[in-house]
C-alpha cells in the first residue's frame, strides 16, 4: 500500500483576516515539508525552508544625511514631544533661555471699562442778546465733528433793538436810557478807581525809596525794605486792574441807532470738536438761546464698574492699564491715573464706579467705547514668573512653554497663566523654579515640532 499524503486543511477567508505575503510563504513551505514522502532527503526540506524564509527579511535602510532638526515622535496638537536640534540649527534659530524665578508680584484683575467725558468737557454757547445770525465769511458754519480752536468765530450776531429794527419802543427807550445812565456811572467810578490806584502806586514808590535810603544808612532793616517792595507790587497790580476796567467801559457803545448795531462775534470758548449745532445762518435767536456745543476729547475718563464686594480688594490709588478689546499684547496697554469724580453706582448690578484719566491727544478713543481695564489689587504674593515672550498659545487657546531638558533638547510643557504683570507672566502650574525656559525662538520651535521646518 502506498501512503497517501494528508489532506490539506481549508479555511474561509471571511472568518479569518488575510495573512501577510511573508506569512503565506512560510505556511506554504511548512505544508510542503509535511507532504514529503517518508524517506525523502533532508536536503529538500532545507531548500524549501530557505525559500520560505527569504521574504521575512527587509533590505537594510540606506544611510541618509543628518537632519538639522529631529522630532522623536509624530505629534498631535495636544501631545507633548521632545525636540532635538543640532548645534548649528539652535544657533541659526537664535534660541535663548532664562530660569524660572520666584518674585513678589502684585496681582491684577481685568474689568470692562467705558470711555466717558470728564466733568466740564462739554460747553454750550448761547446768544448774548436778541439778534440775527450771520456768517463770519463767505461760507457756512463748520460741520459737526470738525476740530475748532479757542476764540475761533463761528457766527456773527447782529443785535435787534426792536422787531421792526427802525424805531425803538417806549420800553426800549427807557431801557436804553437806564443803560446809558448806568454806564456813565460805572465809567466815572472806574476813572476814580484808576486815579486812586495811581496815587497809591506813587505813595508806595516814595515809601520804598525812603526805606531803601534808611537801609543804606543803617537805620532800617532788610525786612522793612522787603515789605515796602511787596506793598508797591500790590499797588501796581491794583492799578493794572483799574486800567483794564476803564478800557472795557470805553469799548461799550450805546449811541448806535436801531438797525445800525455792530455785529457781535460768537467764538468758541475752548479747543475741541463741534458736537452739536443748534442754530443756522439767518435764524433770529433770543437772548440765552443755545447756538452750538463744543466738546473736548482730551483728556477723557474711563469709567470702570466694580462689584461692590470686590471694591475693598482694589488698590484705588494705583494706576490702571487700559487696552482695546482686540489688543492681545500687554505692551499695548496705556497707563491711566485715578481721578476724583462724583460718586456713582448701579443698584441693579450692585456695582460701584471708579474713574481713571487717560490722555487722548490722537482722538482715537471716543465716548461710549468699551475697553479692557486692568486694576492692581491690594495684596502682594510671591509666585513663579517667566517672561511673557516665553509663552506660546496653541489653536485651542492653551498656554505652553519650551523647557530645556538636556543640551540641544527641548520639551513643551503646559503652563497656567492667571495674569500678566508688565512683561512678566505669572504661572500657577508648569516648570519648577530654576527650570530653563526658551524666551527667543519659541515660534521657531513650535513650527519645528509640528512639521513647519521640513
Amino acid at each position: 500500500m502506498h501512503d497517501h499524503p494528508p489532506k490539506r486543511s481549508s479555511y474561509s477567508s471571511q472568518a479569518e483576516p488575510s495573512p501577510s505575503p511573508s506569512a503565506r510563504g512560510q505556511a506554504y513551505c511548512q505544508e510542503a515539508i509535511r507532504s514529503l514522502r517518508p524517506g525523502a532527503t533532508a536536503l529538500a526540506a532545507i531548500v524549501l525552508a530557505t525559500i520560505g524564509g527569504v521574504g521575512c527579511h527587509k533590505a537594510p535602510a540606506k544611510a541618509g544625511h543628518t537632519e538639522p532638526a529631529k522630532v522623536a515622535h509624530p505629534a498631535k496638537e495636544g501631545e507633548l514631544n521632545t525636540i532635538e536640534l543640532t548645534p548649528e540649527a539652535e544657533q541659526r534659530l537664535g534660541i535663548e533661555t532664562v530660569a524660572v524665578e520666584r518674585k513678589v508680584v502684585r496681582r491684577r484683575r481685568t474689568y470692562g471699562g467705558e470711555v466717558v467725558l470728564p466733568t466740564g468737557a462739554s460747553i454750550t454757547v448761547t446768544a448774548p442778546t436778541v439778534g440775527t445770525l450771520k456768517p463770519v465769511s463767505e461760507g457756512s458754519v463748520p460741520d459737526v465733528g470738525t476740530r475748532i480752536e479757542q476764540n475761533e468765530p463761528l457766527f456773527l450776531l447782529l443785535p435787534l433793538l426792536s422787531r421792526e429794527r427802525d424805531v425803538l419802543t417806549p420800553a426800549e427807550r427807557i431801557a436804553v436810557a437806564q443803560a446809558r445812565l448806568l454806564l456813565s456811572q460805572q465809567q466815572v467810578d472806574a476813572d476814580g478807581q484808576l486815579k486812586q490806584a495811581q496815587t497809591r502806586v506813587d505813595a508806595a514808590e516814595i515809601d520804598l525809596g525812603r526805606i531803601e535810603r534808611q537801609f543804606s544808612a543803617g537805620a532800617a532793616t532788610r525786612g522793612a525794605v522787603d515789605t515796602a517792595r511787596a506793598q508797591l507790587a500790590l499797588m501796581q497790580k491794583a492799578l493794572a486792574a483799574a486800567e483794564q476796567r476803564c478800557e472795557l467801559f470805553e469799548k461799550i457803545e450805546l449811541e448806535a441807532e436801531a438797525g445800525d448795531a455792530t455785529p457781535i462775534p460768537i467764538v468758541s470758548p475752548r479747543n475741541g470738536y463741534l458736537r452739536v449745532q443748534q442754530a443756522t445762518i439767518g435764524q433770529i435767536v433770543s437772548a440765552g438761546a443755545p447756538l452750538f456745543e463744543v466738546m473736548d476729547y482730551d483728556p477723557i475718563w474711563i469709567k470702570v464698574p466694580i462689584y461692590a464686594g470686590e471694591l475693598p480688594s482694589i488698590a484705588e490709588s494705583e494706576s490702571a492699564l487700559v487696552a482695546g478689546l482686540g489688543d492681545a499684547d500687554p505692551a499695548d496697554a496705556r497707563a491711566a491715573e485715578p481721578v476724583q469724580a462724583p460718586p456713582s453706582a448701579d443698584p441693579q448690578a450692585a456695582t460701584v464706579d471708579l474713574f481713571y484719566r487717560l490722555d487722548n491727544r490722537d482722538g482715537q478713543l471716543r465716548p461710549g467705547q468699551r475697553l479692557n481695564v486692568t486694576l492692581a489689587l491690594r495684596d502682594k504674593a510671591e509666585t513663579l514668573v517667566i517672561p511673557w515672550s516665553a509663552v506660546v498659545h496653541d489653536i485651542y487657546g492653551g498656554t505652553w512653554v519650551y523647557v530645556t531638558t538636556s543640551p540641544h533638547q527641548f520639551v513643551r510643557r503646559r503652563v497656567q497663566v492667571p495674569f500678566v504683570s508688565g512683561d512678566l507672566a505669572v504661572i500657577e502650574s508648569g516648570p519648577g523654579e530654576g527650570s530653563q525656559v526658551v524666551i527667543a525662538g519659541v515660534a521657531e520651535l513650535y513650527g519645528t515640532e509640528f512639521g513647519a521646518s521640513h
